[in-house]
């Protein structure tokens, strides 16, 4: 087949005579960015895409009968006037005007959909309404380009989410945690980041029942002390719309971040490390994404975790909480004591010492609770003591014996997930009703010893690291290399101990992370952990412990991976397609 590509005056381009035309059937010229199949069809000219939307294959190779033309690789099916697929998970063809000037046919440049902004968004709600991967990836590809920040595109998917499923789950968290780490993520794997989040929100939604609006109390007479009193009576008789309403009184009547953080942890943690500290980190990631989105989304972004919080489980209804030491009454001798070990400990200065790293990772839970309460009455800081406890969380993933059953991570990544919420919202806010996560946290820690027996080494403890002569771009490939194979952990472990021993920056190291978790067909839960290994790093710093915190998450990744990439391989196509790649070089 000839292919012409003739030059003439913009925007249109010659294709051919129109009996040339009705003999060959179809013609593909150059257009402005990529090539346009010309087809002959009831007497006149009609122009698309010569990439097919699902897979780029030429669309010249396919079929016209009755005004449709089909793709022959996946047999989707399109209305040659407009380029509208009958088959959803091809996507619709750019289609060009034509027009026929003393028997001569010529088509625009320019398909006849301008690709704006509001045409990508479009697209986008498109894709997540339909659950269509590669459309998703097409939108957001195409709003990044036409210059939309992070902030318009975590609005856009988390009002979606907002209104088309009933509860928080996995999506919304990947969302907020995809946008927590964006200021470190280079242009590609931000895009495939986001790829990652946004399928997970729309996969949620698909088929969810839409959420039911339950409306706030007709009335601004109650106080925030009554509100939070009546929220935590309904979370514990499991009464959701008595909880919901509460709470979006306490909403609209003005409650600040602070506020609403104090008000609703302290109804979480009346259940001691809720559904395995899933229900503080989903909220806590709600109060993250709403520092993205902005306050006045919390009206539609917070009955989301209502569902879940009403309905958890807490540590008091667990065997292993309970039985053979009953760690529930010291608990609650502890928050009872809260309010009193604060005050003695307001204005001291606090420092701490190695002996409260070493009570935390041991195995006395009542001497853990003591510690923690004579720590608060000599001027420690919830968030201090947090920030020791979610290092000693993230040793238990260091130190996690591959003796183990894979399925064992979940344990301790649960706990170094939900130590990270607690540190982030004692952040907020500081009132002992907050502030007794703190205790729970630091048992969650405790009850995962043994899946450190016998420990890991950490890079370097039990015999010298070795030596490299790669610089840093060559050991993060290395690292993408080693995560490739099976069962390379401490290899793994041992490429990030080297990074740090050179010296190099952490910047392209996270990124490098994060890419290794969001090409992956892996849970939530990865993407989880390198987030939170993240937000300690921040708080530590190059410090030997910040260190560990992240070399801990790279041993949980290397254990997961490779997966077949499933989804990597979707949002590469949308991402070949977008840049118009010779995707089947006879079409060019």
């Amino acid at each position: 087949m000839t292919i012409h590509t003739i030059a003439t005056p913009a925007p249109s381009v010659h294709v051919s005579t129109l009996d040339e035309l009705r003999h060959k059937g179809v013609v593909v010229v150059r257009g402005g960015d990529r090539p346009i199949a010309v087809f002959y069809n009831d007497g006149r000219p009609m122009a698309v895409d010569n990439r097919c939307p699902h897979m780029g294959f030429p669309m010249h190779k396919g079929s016209v009968k009755d005004g449709i033309v089909t793709c022959h690789w996946h047999e989707a099916r399109f209305d040659l006037c407009s380029g509208c697929t009958f088959d959803l998970f091809a996507d619709d063809l750019p289609s060009y005007d034509c027009a026929v000037h003393d028997d001569a046919v010529y088509v625009a440049r320019a398909p006849k959909l301008a690709a704006t902004a509001d045409y990508y968004a479009a697209r986008l709600e498109r894709g997540m309404h339909q659950n269509i991967s590669l459309i998703q990836g097409k939108g957001l590809l195409g709003l990044l380009k036409s210059g939309k920040g992070l902030e318009d595109l975590v609005c856009q998917i988390a009002q979606f989410g907002s209104v088309n499923h009933d509860q928080w789950q996995a999506g919304m968290t990947s969302l907020a945690a995809v946008a927590n780490l964006h200021s470190y993520l280079d242009e590609e794997t931000a895009y495939f980041a986001l790829f990652k989040a946004v399928s997970r929100v729309a996969t949620d939604c698909n088929g969810a029942a839409p959420r039911r609006l339950r409306h706030e109390l007709d009335t601004d007479a109650h106080d925030l002390v009554t509100l939070k009193r009546w929220f935590r009576h309904w979370s514990l008789v499991r009464h959701r719309d008595g909880a919901e309403r509460t709470f979006l009184t306490a909403i609209t009547g003005h409650a600040t971040a602070a506020e609403l953080n104090d008000l609703v942890v302290a109804a979480v943690t009346d259940r001691p490390y809720a559904n395995t500290g899933h229900t503080l980190d989903f909220v806590n990631k709600a109060f993250e994404l709403m520092d993205v989105i902005g306050e006045d989304q919390a009206a539609d972004l917070f009955p989301l975790i209502l569902a879940g919080l009403v309905s958890a489980r807490g540590g008091e209804e667990s065997s292993a909480w309970r039985y053979p030491i009953d760690l529930i009454p010291p608990l609650h001798q502890a928050e009872e004591k809260l309010p009193k070990l604060m005050q003695e400990g307001c204005g001291k200065k606090w420092l701490p010492t190695l002996v409260l790293d070493d009570v935390l990772l041991g195995e006395d839970p009542i001497a853990i609770i003591d510690a923690l309460g004579n720590a608060l009455s000599l001027g420690a800081s919830a968030h201090e003591l947090m920030k020791l406890i979610c290092h000693a969380a993230a040793m238990r993933l260091a130190r996690f014996s591959l003796a183990n059953d894979v399925r064992d991570w979940f344990g301790p990544v649960h706990t170094f997930t939900h130590c990270n919420a607690v540190c982030q919202v004692v952040r907020r806010s500081d009132s002992p009703d907050v502030v007794r996560a703190v205790f729970h946290a630091a048992i969650a820690v405790y009850m995962d010893r043994f899946l450190n027996v016998p420990p890991a080494s950490l890079p370097g403890e039990r015999s010298v690291l070795p030596k490299t002569t790669a610089d840093g771009p060559l050991l993060l490939k290395q690292l993408l290399d080693g995560l490739d194979q099976r069962h390379e952990v401490d290899a793994a472990a041992t490429i990030v101990a080297q990074y740090f021993k050179a010296g190099y920056p952490v910047k392209p190291l996270i990124n490098t992370l994060v890419f290794a978790v969001v090409r992956e067909d892996v849970d939530f839960h990865a993407l989880q952990v390198i987030e939170a290994a993240v937000r300690q790093y921040e708080s530590w710093g190059a410090t030997e412990q910040g260190e560990h915190i992240l070399i801990a998450a790279t041993r949980y990744l290397a254990a997961h991976c490779p997966t077949q990439r499933a989804g990597l391989q979707t949002a590469r196509i949308a991402l070949r397609l977008h840049r118009g790649d010779k995707i089947y070089e006879e079409d060019m």
